[in-house]
């Protein structure tokens, strides 16, 4: 007990740096002393994950992290158009809230609606996106980490300094033809001694958001109703990102300290319905954060990770479309987050882990009869990692408490909730080349404050949103097989979601008077399967190819009573996938990708008049890279939605046509 009460008191504040040593420290001048890691589960995926990082991510044709999500098996991304569209995403069917965001290893809160925008983190400073179903293999995190029914972890560029050179200046700027977008990224790295560091990266946006589509739509007869080629309006847009780093060392441990500014303006382009063309819907974003982290080894057998984190979310929303409601409302939310993380060796390839997180959130709007709510949330995690040459167990407990408090309306109870959770992966007779793994899991999310107390809408009465997850599949897995084939990689999962009391939104029976209530229960059978080949054609051609594919059928069983029981929900396609094809020669790169996704229905009812249509993009790249003295460049070349295709990602959103982007980029 003394020592889980040293390791709360002891240690401040974003990401794990136990799978790595600080990565600026490597060069040949400075040594420094290790950074001792306890947690044997750490090295190895119990449940394998998908990732995108470093150069795969420069060779596709994405702006954020949004557009690089697309890639993964078992995700749907909600894209409502153009640049400045609002993007979420939704992972096997299981809704945008049930997944968890963490940026740089600290979580990303939205208590207001639950969904992150990851529209609004771009590409050009993260090193790697990855997705994990369940949760994160490693036990060595926060009691969050723990709760979601999927996770997205974002990794930032962490500084590396080679041949005693103490910074790195990175430029970059880009031009795209759809919704003449200009973008313009820096990054500067210092090193300020030998064990302490600091990165600065600026990023700012601008477009029109003006692009030419082509609208047309069937009768149900289906003659047509509308066909014609029109402008999209009201997508302009600016933004600008600011992020500050630092990184140091200490005896044994390490620490960071970020703060992170985002300010954008949007036009919300809205719906292309009954021929209206232009909407009137304006919003202003200005999100900070601070966010740090301390992490210390007290001995061989025992660690501990303090993180903190501070952020403040200030949202406009207008609408003066005179044909609505006239609408101009504030949103200001806040958050404070505290996680104290300890993991303890037992013995050789067996670790437990006790973690504790305290959230506190707060809500405050100039929306008519508005209760101004703020939530108190305590999280316990303990887990425990077995990993043997063959087998690999993890298990965890999450004890979750949340109370919530209002100006003008009696306190609702505390909700208190135990999830477990068990993950496995064993190599059959020993095997290297295959290994099987299964898991089975018990999440839930408490109802966001916009589902519990928006105005007039509202339902204090909601109860969480359980989900319970069930996971087999396998992977093969194989270095160099021959002399042109150096690596291949097949991963296949079939899987089973469940979810009850979800809040759907329903008709009071006043006209225009919607509440939420937990009437629905979904059910969700799927298999993703993916695979990557790495080929050598030549001494100086590589190439590089990556598969993936899901099917899904999601299905709503709330009541036989209902016309929709048993159909498709809505924005689930059946069938989807996507293709990625690398080829490098010397300083040319060459890089194809084409998404394909499945028929699918737009409400809940599936029936003729509620069908989209399939859709399929090809996007093709192309990039130079050259060294003038001490300046490395690479010039990129793209065309996206190469053959022009007419699409709508959400219906009546339609998606850019054929487009181009040039991108300038200089390393010193």
């Amino acid at each position: 007990m003394r020592m889980v009460m040293l390791a709360l008191l002891c240690a401040v504040i974003s990401d794990c740096f136990s799978q790595e040593n600080t990565p600026w420290m490597h060069d040949s001048v400075h040594r420094v002393r290790e950074v001792v890691v306890v947690s044997s589960s750490s090295k190895v995926d119990v449940i394998p994950v998908q990732r995108l990082n470093g150069k795969q991510l420069e060779r596709l044709s994405s702006h954020s992290v949004a557009d690089a999500m697309r890639y993964f098996s078992g995700v749907q991304v909600k894209d409502y158009g153009g640049v400045g569209g609002i993007k979420t995403i939704n992972v096997r069917s299981m809704g945008s809230s049930h997944v968890g965001v963490s940026y740089d290893g600290v979580e990303i809160g939205n208590a207001q609606n639950g969904q992150v925008d990851l529209g609004q983190f771009s590409l050009d400073n993260v090193e790697e996106v990855a997705l994990y179903n369940g949760q994160n293999s490693v036990i060595f995190q926060s009691a969050s980490a723990f709760g979601g029914a999927a996770s997205v972890r974002i990794r930032t560029r962490r500084p590396t300094f080679s041949d005693g050179k103490p910074y790195n200046v990175k430029l970059k700027a880009k031009y795209g033809s759809s919704g003449e977008v200009y973008s313009f990224s820096s990054l500067y790295e210092q090193r300020l001694s030998p064990s302490t560091c600091a990165s600065l990266s600026l990023g700012g946006l601008t477009a029109s958001g003006k692009y030419k589509f082509r609208y047309n739509r069937k009768n149900i007869d289906g003659s047509t109703a509308y066909d014609t080629t029109a402008v999209r309006q009201n997508g302009d847009m600016w933004a600008f990102r600011a992020e500050a780093n630092l990184y140091g060392q200490v005896v044994s441990g390490s620490w960071t300290f970020k703060a992170y500014t985002y300010n954008s303006e949007r036009g919300i382009p809205g719906a292309i319905v009954n021929n209206v063309w232009r909407r009137g819907e304006r919003q202003w974003d200005h999100n900070t954060f601070f966010q740090g982290s301390f992490q210390k080894s007290f001995s061989e057998r025992f660690s501990s990770r303090l993180q903190a984190k501070y952020a403040y979310y200030d949202t406009r929303y207008v609408n003066s479309d005179t044909t609505t409601m006239l609408i101009d409302n504030n949103y200001k939310q806040q958050e404070l987050y505290l996680t104290v993380a300890n993991v303890y060796k037992l013995m050789r390839g067996w670790d437990v882990s006790l973690s504790y997180d305290f959230k506190w959130n707060k809500l405050n709007s100039d929306l008519n009869n508005f209760v101004y709510p703020h939530r108190y949330s305590n999280l316990i995690s303990l887990a425990t990692a077995y990993d043997s040459r063959f087998f690999k167990v993890q298990g965890s407990l999450l004890a979750t408490f949340v109370k919530d408090h209002t100006r003008r309306q009696a306190d609702k109870p505390s909700v208190g909730m135990v999830t477990p959770a068990i993950f496995i992966s064993a190599a059959p007779l020993g095997s290297r080349l295959i290994t099987l793994h299964a898991f089975a899991k018990k999440s839930f999310r408490m109802p966001t404050f916009n589902e519990l107390y928006y105005t007039d809408i509202g339902n204090t009465s909601l109860k969480p949103e359980a989900a319970i997850q069930y996971d087999l599949g396998f992977t093969i897995s194989k270095g160099r097989l021959s002399h042109w084939l150096s690596g291949l990689r097949v991963q296949a999962d079939g899987y089973f979601n469940a979810v009850r009391d979800k809040v759907v939104a329903y008709p009071k029976g006043q006209q225009f008077r919607w509440t939420m209530l937990n009437l629905g229960r979904v059910h969700i059978w799927g298999v993703d399967a993916e695979a990557e080949a790495t080929f050598m054609a030549l001494s100086n051609l590589d190439v590089t190819a990556r598969l993936q594919y899901t099917f899904q059928q999601a299905r709503d069983v709330t009541s036989p009573s209902l016309s929709y029981y048993n159909d498709q929900i809505p924005y689930i396609p059946r069938h989807s996938g996507s293709v990625i094809v690398g080829v490098a020669y010397r300083s040319f790169a060459l890089n194809y990708s084409f998404i394909y996704v499945g028929e699918r229905y737009s409400q809940q009812e599936n029936i003729a008049t509620n069908h989209v249509q399939p859709w399929y993009t090809s996007d093709v790249g192309m990039t130079y890279s050259l060294c003038l003295k001490k300046v490395k460049a690479r010039l990129t070349l793209e065309v996206n939605n190469l053959f022009s295709q007419d699409y709508d990602v959400i219906i009546n959103y339609p998606m850019p046509k054929r487009n181009y982007a040039v991108a300038v980029e200089l390393k010193i």
